[in-house]
């Protein structure tokens, strides 16, 4: 029992750093001179610069695109969370067949990929004048992550008692005040899983945006980190600097709320 254990530990060990030494190159790259990466590229900088993030900065134009990529992913996550949890509250309540067919109808929603649709999408969102507007991608993320959201919120609404809700109408509540006033404040941890998810999607999304945003003024992230990777590419100091600044604030947004992602799928997994 005790070799069987030791041998998970080492695969554990083993994984672990398979994963993480991606990121220990991105971040060591990124601190290092030209002179110090042609010489030990994967040793510890000595000394470690940040001219490469300053540099970073201004060449690739970061500050735009993070402002994009903020007003986007933000104003998706309301639009998300807002109509998703009132459609779940809807879908989990309403024992009919309307309500059972339009929960299967979203997870199609979830098995297709949305790249199917990806042409007629674009034909509708430049029939509406949305190309090139932080509108256009807002519905879209919108519409692509609603069947995901849904699911996720369905599953937990059916775990929590009716007994609640009931309570706050029989007192005289509506429906929307009884959701609003005594169920959603009840789905927090499914609510932080469904906000980072859904941030680490729209927010790293890149294809999207490259069509949709392309040439506009409005690129995210992703965009242009892929323009100032093309244009740098053999300054390596640089392009890991760019991606290290493109990555850090989901990431740190993902370390604060991690402990919802979990908490969420437990809750629900539990009821």
């Amino acid at each position: 029992m005790k070799s069987r254990t030791f041998l998970l530990e080492i695969v554990m060990i083993a994984v672990a750093v398979a994963f993480l030494f991606p990121v220990y190159a991105l971040v060591t790259l990124s601190l290092k001179s030209p002179d110090q990466i042609s010489q030990t590229p994967l040793s510890l900088p000595n000394p470690p610069t940040t001219a490469n993030f300053t540099e970073a900065w201004s060449a690739a134009a970061l500050g735009p695109s993070l402002i994009n990529s903020t007003v986007i992913t933000v104003a998706s996550l309301v639009a998300l969370i807002a109509f998703g949890s009132f459609a779940a509250y809807f879908l989990a309540r309403t024992a009919t067949r309307l309500g059972y067919g339009l929960y299967i109808l979203f997870l199609l929603g979830i098995v297709l990929p949305f790249q199917l649709g990806m042409i007629p999408l674009y034909e509708l969102v430049s029939d509406l004048g949305l190309i090139g507007t932080h509108a256009g991608m807002i519905i879209f993320y919108t519409g692509v992550q609603m069947p995901f959201t849904i699911f996720l919120y369905t599953g937990f609404i059916r775990a929590l008692p009716r007994e609640y809700a009931s309570a706050a109408q029989i007192d005289g509540a509506s429906h929307l005040t009884a959701f609003t006033k005594v169920v959603f404040p009840l789905l927090r941890p499914i609510t932080g899983t469904v906000l980072i998810l859904n941030a680490v999607f729209i927010w790293n999304d890149f294809f999207t945006p490259l069509l949709y945003l392309g040439g506009s003024g409005f690129e995210t992230i992703p965009v242009s980190v892929f323009a100032f990777v093309g244009q740098y590419v053999s300054d390596y100091g640089l392009v890991f600097a760019g991606l290290v600044l493109g990555a850090l604030p989901i990431v740190a947004v993902f370390l604060v709320l991690q402990k919802y992602v979990i908490k969420g799928f437990s809750s629900g997994l539990k009821g």
